[in-house]
């Protein structure tokens, strides 16, 4: 950590130059004696990065930054407080501390926080931002968290870790085992030293195989940010062996779309079925994600379209988690047939189609975008329809 980073003259070029092309500001020559060029432009890019994802820090004096892999690899403030909204108690400790977002948010809710970092680079850089953030109630320790764990001897409330995603040649993981540290092998010492545990993972890990590597697992959190599933969480607590409870949330600027089922009914339950009505539901990517497709149906009360359609429908408007939408017209798929409508701008989605969005608009000489919203999708008779739309928010 390069505190000469930190000097008036050089944070003001910083902010001066984060919208500035890197090209340009290297050709041009950057002239601080006590900063190496590749230091300054680093500071600039990582800033930049922050600014939607990390806006308390961005929007910080004096904030030092780390590599842009560390920003790549960080939590996003908004993602952050929702795990921080799961927390209560006396004590937690975050095993894989990174850049400090997490543990940042946890200090919230909880009255110590043990922040473990084995970069001691990065660990100076978070306890420096976290006096900037006036935060006095996490301690930051340059160590491996597990031997942290082993050496305070100690329980806690809470343990939080995010396992490396990157194996030893920076390529990315995702399978538990491949994760730094192997969280099968250490789970026991988890549960040892706390009663609950939550673990950050990968979106894209199966919830079935890897609920078969871990012990305990109460919940899992399924998290979207504007509809794009960014982690899975899950929440173990010591001798914790009735259902798992799946929680699902899609993070939106002006509200949240939460949905809850009980993973282990969800194969044994069957959803109603229907021909399209008035309203059709698109259900969130967390929900997608979460396969809850018979306890969509079962819990809101609301038939979908065919199987493996995953459209439901409903001749009421409800509250529902996800997109919603008014069937303004159903036309069977014929191109002749749709070239009636004369619609030559749309939003087109497929749900089990043969057909994707692209082949689509080349066969019906469709432009994106307008106020039309078009589902190719099949019906409960196998035929190949078209519903026409438009959107509702609610």
């Amino acid at each position: 950590m390069n505190t000469n980073l930190l000097n008036i003259e050089i944070q003001r070029f910083i902010n001066s130059n984060l919208e500035s092309d890197i090209t340009r500001l290297l050709l041009k020559g950057i002239d601080f004696e006590s900063i190496e060029t590749k230091a300054l432009i680093e500071q600039i890019e990582s800033k930049r990065r922050s600014k939607k994802k990390l806006p308390t820090w961005y929007n910080s004096e004096n904030i030092y930054y780390p590599n842009k892999l560390n920003i790549e690899q960080t939590s996003s403030e908004v993602t952050a407080n929702y795990k921080a909204s799961l927390v209560e108690g006396n004590s937690l400790i975050d095993l894989t501390g990174g850049f400090g977002i997490d543990s940042y948010s946890f200090s919230k809710n909880i009255e110590q926080i043990t922040h473990c970092e084995i970069s001691s680079n990065l660990s100076n850089i978070v306890k420096h931002n976290y006096k900037v953030l006036n935060t006095s109630n996490i301690e930051c320790i340059s160590e491996n968290g597990i031997d942290v764990l082993k050496r305070l001897d100690k329980k806690f409330d809470w343990i939080y870790i995010d396992p490396s995603r990157r194996d030893s040649t920076k390529e990315k993981v995702f399978l538990l085992s491949d994760c730094t540290p192997n969280i099968k092998i250490f789970q026991n010492l988890f549960l040892k030293y706390s009663e609950h545990v939550m673990i950050k993972t990968s979106p894209i890990l199966d919830l079935s195989a890897t609920l078969s590597d871990l012990k305990s697992v109460k919940e899992i959190h399924i998290v979207a940010v504007n509809n794009e599933v960014k982690e899975l969480l899950w929440i173990l607590e010591r001798n914790y062996e009735d259902n798992v409870i799946i929680k699902t949330v899609n993070l939106q600027k002006d509200s949240n779309q939460h949905f809850e089922f009980n993973f282990f009914k969800e194969s044994n339950s069957k959803a109603e079925y229907s021909q399209p009505l008035t309203y059709l539901y698109e259900p969130n990517s967390a929900i997608l994600k979460s396969g809850a497709f018979n306890s969509v149906s079962n819990i809101l009360n609301i038939p979908k379209l065919q199987k493996h359609s995953h459209l439901y429908t409903s001749k009421d408007l409800i509250v529902f988690p996800g997109r919603c939408f008014k069937i303004e017209n159903q036309l069977p798929f014929n191109k002749k047939v749709f070239a009636k409508e004369k619609i030559s701008k749309a939003n087109v989605t497929t749900r089990n189609f043969p057909l994707s969005v692209s082949e689509i608009r080349k066969k019906l000489k469709i432009k994106d975008g307008g106020n039309h919203y078009l589902f190719f999708t099949t019906n409960l008779n196998e035929e190949k329809i078209v519903l026409v739309c438009s959107k509702i928010n609610i």
